[in-house]
């Protein structure tokens, strides 16, 4: 029998689930998986022998982006919308890059939790390395755990005596890069390059809204149907800003891969 520890370890792309494995490591009710079925959401599972589903990495991917964009306040009517624009296809890690960028809108938020508890939401055991690694990345942080401090040797809290501060809505994409057979100076390097470019971006589509959206508009805030249709605006575009990055920088890579197939 698979026990839950071996089950949140298979990470490879080719790992299928149940619908209760799906729903335990998306942290989600089989309910819930069952109505984003019935609502066109989730693709439908590989059928197996004896009947039963068979569901993917992508599934996991899929559930992950919709958690996110209910975060953003999104309701699943808008939900609905957001992934029928998503091209048809998209694969596990590409859904990945949808949902931390969608992530990077929300308001930092970091969470104290305990080992366990690191581990539950990273869906994995995870080694003194990998939190090591997480932590390089700004993932995690080790946190103050006031409660344990005066007694160090009182062992009824002892597996909480390690706590963390974690970056939520980076640890699902910290977790992933740890099974990348990349140097981690590189994913950091990259890490780098990717911060350096989305700021100067996110500076200029910010300063295009302003000056060219937002400014004109002011002559009509006396017109409340103006008002409302700015702040209706002002709600969508972010998710409207979000697709377009993502799409346009999956183009430019793979010409910039075909490009470098080429050379080699």
């Amino acid at each position: 029998m698979t026990t839950d520890t071996e089950r949140s370890t298979e990470t490879d792309d080719d790992a299928t689930f149940t619908v209760d494995e799906l729903a335990a490591h998306a942290g989600v009710t089989v309910r819930t998986i069952r109505f984003y079925s019935t609502k066109g959401l989730l693709p439908p599972p590989v059928i197996g022998p004896r009947r039963v589903g068979h569901y993917g990495q992508e599934h996991l991917s899929r559930l992950a982006l919709i958690e996110e964009l209910q975060h953003q306040g999104m309701t699943l009517a808008a939900i609905e919308r957001y992934l029928e624009q998503l091209p048809p296809g998209l694969s596990a890690h590409d859904l990945a890059i949808h949902r931390a960028v969608v992530a990077s809108w929300a308001p930092e938020g970091a969470e104290d939790m305990s080992r366990a508890e690191l581990e539950r939401r990273a869906g994995r055991a995870l080694s003194g390395a990998d939190v090591d690694r997480l932590a390089a990345m700004g993932v995690v942080a080790y946190a103050e755990n006031p409660e344990n401090t005066e007694n160090p040797e009182d062992t009824e809290n002892a597996e909480d005596a390690d706590r963390y501060r974690v970056d939520t809505g980076l640890l699902r994409l910290g977790v992933q890069l740890l099974g990348v057979p990349i140097a981690h100076e590189t994913i950091l390097a990259a890490r780098t390059v990717l911060m350096e470019h989305t700021r100067s971006a996110a500076h200029e589509l910010s300063r295009l809204f302003r000056d060219e959206v937002f400014g004109p508009c002011r002559e009509r805030e006396s017109d409340p149907e103006h008002v409302a249709a700015m702040r209706s605006l002002s709600a969508h575009m972010q998710p409207l800003v979000v697709q377009a990055l993502v799409t346009a920088f999956q183009r430019s890579l793979k010409e910039e891969l075909r490009e470098w197939l080429k050379e080699t």
